[in-house]
């Protein structure tokens, strides 16, 4: 398939850096002119998704994750790996409520917000050599409804009468 467009980050595993990748989501997004709904669910997607590599993936030591954004129409593709630790039961990992982190006061909810949020989600991984999460969306641009578009068409600019 050929993309639109196409961005990739590398960034360092810190928690600072999901807000980041929030922003970069939202800006990749936005010339779509997406409903707030979307792009505040792709957003949320994207953050659960890096929270998850750090804090899993690599248990808060060194690493990097990478996050990839293609568009392809009004759908967007979102990729986000690590090189971590991996996950052993993907089925598992992804039960709401389930995390391997309890001590950390994790909510396990990571994968059903990620499931809820984007129109698929695949998730790959094996024990020792990372995870990669690959989700996409697809945009329904923003707009009056089709009886205001008529309307307001037919005013001309703002201000005039």
């Amino acid at each position: 398939m050929t993309y639109d467009n196409e961005v990739s980050i590398t960034m360092r595993a810190q928690s600072q850096n999901e807000a980041f990748a929030r922003v970069a989501a939202a800006s990749f997004v936005a010339p779509l002119d997406p409903l707030l709904n979307d792009l505040t669910d792709i957003k949320t997607a994207v953050s659960e998704a890096v929270t998850n590599a750090i804090i899993h993936g690599y248990e808060n030591k060194e690493g990097y994750v990478f996050l990839t954004f293609r568009r392809h129409g009004q759908v967007i593709y979102v990729t986000v790996t690590d090189e971590g630790v991996g996950i052993e039961d993907i089925k598992q990992a992804m039960t709401p409520l389930y995390t391997s982190k309890p001590e950390l006061e994790r909510s396990g909810m990571g994968f059903t917000v990620m499931q809820t949020f984007m129109d698929h989600i695949d998730v790959i991984s094996a024990p020792g050599r990372g995870t990669t999460v690959e989700m996409y969306k697809t945009i329904v641009r923003q707009g009056y409804p089709s009886g205001l578009n008529s309307m307001f068409s037919s005013r001309g600019n703002a201000g005039e009468r």
